[in-house]
């Protein structure tokens, strides 16, 4: 396995991040792994950093990126919003294809929380990506984001335009472009195949999300219940069940 630093451009900004090749010559399939609201390249537990190199030592590729705004990505986290970390996921695609070693026609999305939201708006709006694998990814945006915010942080928000999230500053402007993306809408355009992971106990998003997804998408499913699990799989056991049936997924659908 070879591993190497890469950057891209979106939108004037450079996103980082790290590649993950499979050992002798390409064309490999790849995947690019998307993380969640706060999150970065290499997530819990370094569960990312996991995840692509058990694809790499399988002979999948893995690109690990940060969204603008996030990791060590260029950008302030309060100009992120959905719509901009949809954009930096179909530029990451467009990246991974654009590489020598890289199968263009052999590509895959994971994505974690909001990562996953992302990655299945990105999946369908990009129309080619043949495996796609949500983990614990938010279904509902508006009830997720906006609806269930209190009178006095919204009432802060509109008056100064940016709320404290835990020591990340949360643009007014996400809110909004959040409350406009509804991604049970936009999977019934994906065709590839899609797994959908989830904790049974998962306290940040909801379980009842995974099974609203595997409802909306209307291509080749399959829905995986952790039990106990929580939202990151913050368990040995969780971490290992969750990248196994992800490998799985994706050396059959790449």
């Amino acid at each position: 396995m070879v591993e190497h630093f890469v950057q891209f451009r979106v939108e004037g900004q450079t996103i980082y991040g790290m590649m993950h090749l499979p050992d002798g010559k390409g064309k490999f399939p790849a995947v690019a792994l998307c993380h969640g609201f706060t999150g970065n390249r290499i997530e819990a537990h370094r569960l990312f950093v996991k995840m692509a190199r058990l694809l790499a030592t399988n002979g999948i590729a893995a690109l690990r990126f940060d969204f603008r705004g996030s990791g060590e990505s260029e950008g302030d986290f309060e100009q992120v919003t959905v719509s901009g970390e949809i954009t930096d996921a179909l530029s990451a695609l467009e990246f991974l294809r654009k590489q020598p070693e890289i199968d263009s026609e052999r590509i895959g999305l994971i994505g974690l929380s909001l990562g996953g939201c992302v990655a299945a708006c990105a999946s369908s709006r990009d129309g080619k990506v043949r495996a796609l694998v949500l983990w614990a990814a938010v279904a509902d945006l508006k009830g997720s984001f906006v609806e269930r915010m209190q009178p006095e942080v919204r009432e802060l928000l509109e008056r100064q335009g940016w709320i404290d999230f835990g020591g990340w500053k949360v643009s007014k402007n996400f809110y909004d472009d959040a409350a406009k993306i509804d991604p049970l809408r936009e999977v019934l355009r994906y065709d590839g195949a899609v797994l959908i992971v989830h904790g049974a106990n998962d306290p940040v998003v909801p379980v009842n999300h995974a099974h609203r997804y595997h409802a909306a998408f209307q291509c080749k499913k399959q829905l995986h219940i952790i039990p106990d699990a929580d939202h990151t799989f913050a368990r040995l056991n969780w971490e290992e069940e969750v990248m196994r049936v992800t490998l799985e997924w994706m050396k059959t659908h790449l």
